[in-house]
């Protein structure tokens, strides 16, 4: 898909993964509308990239799709979404006094990650699949943020690792439901990238960097949202690529034990 005039959808836009992604879309001519809870942040990375802000609640069946419908008046149909909104809480299923983790907790992240995710994914299809097909008869593309710690999860984060497995989960299911009206949906599971959540850590940036350095075997740093965006870019340029799920993490496989957050590096959005 040629990204140059299109309208994208970036829920988390405001910080991290989904802000480096909004301006690396509008740096490629595309139009971006930011889906956010973060007002603050969100109108500062619309007002840099040319783009909108629109403060939702990703679970909100009503907030989203009013955001996509506003869009869409602005700029015509959307072609692109990415899923980056994501929250975290870090705890162990039972602390050292034996008190179990909060459902609430559990809940919230479930309903943002996953729920959000599914929920964005099916309004944006229902509006992608009214537009008229580019090339390849392709009418939209669904990017979801996955993250390797759906794929090997560390004890602290039951309920995002299972979020995020659930992302991972629907992507390929997902892309073969939307290949009859010509969306793609792709999900990228990133490492231990430099961004605003890792601050449930407690650590300094130097000492995630650090971190990161001792289990990534190439290159031995936190990742850069602007690579991340970069093969989101990639991904709604190639056609082909469909109902993968594609890692991004230097190659790094952290033996994930009772470490929490600061020992395992596997959340990013």
């Amino acid at each position: 898909m040629d990204i140059r005039g299109q309208l994208a959808i970036i829920s988390g836009g405001a910080s991290g993964l989904g802000a480096a992604t909004a301006r690396a879309i509008a740096m490629a001519g595309g139009r971006v509308a930011i889906l956010d809870r973060d007002p603050a942040a969100g109108r500062q990375v619309a007002d840099a990239t040319g783009g909108l802000f629109f403060d939702v609640d990703v679970a909100s069946e009503a907030q989203v799709a009013d955001a996509i419908a506003a869009s869409a008046d602005r700029h015509g149909p959307p072609r692109i979404l990415v899923n980056a909104a994501g929250i975290v809480r870090d705890a162990e299923i039972l602390d050292d006094a034996m008190t179990p983790a909060s459902l609430k907790d559990f809940v919230d992240v479930v309903t943002t990650n996953l729920v959000g995710t599914f929920n964005c994914t099916r309004l944006f299809a229902a509006a992608a699949a009214r537009s008229a097909p580019v090339g390849d008869g392709e009418r939209g593309v669904v990017v979801n943020v996955a993250s390797v710690a759906g794929l090997d999860s560390p004890s602290s984060l039951t309920a995002y690792s299972a979020s995020k497995a659930g992302v991972g989960g629907m992507t390929l299911g997902s892309a073969r439901s939307l290949a009859p009206w010509g969306i793609r949906v792709v999900a990228v599971a990133p490492g231990q990238f430099d961004t605003p959540i890792l601050s449930v850590s407690g650590l300094s940036r130097a000492e995630l960097q650090q971190q990161a350095a001792g289990w990534v075997p190439f290159p031995k740093r936190m990742g850069d949202p602007a690579e991340f965006a970069e093969l989101v870019l990639a991904i709604c340029r190639i056609p082909y690529i469909n109902g993968d799920v594609i890692r991004i993490d230097g190659a790094g496989r952290a033996a994930f034990a009772r470490a929490g957050v600061a020992g395992d590096g596997a959340i990013a959005s």
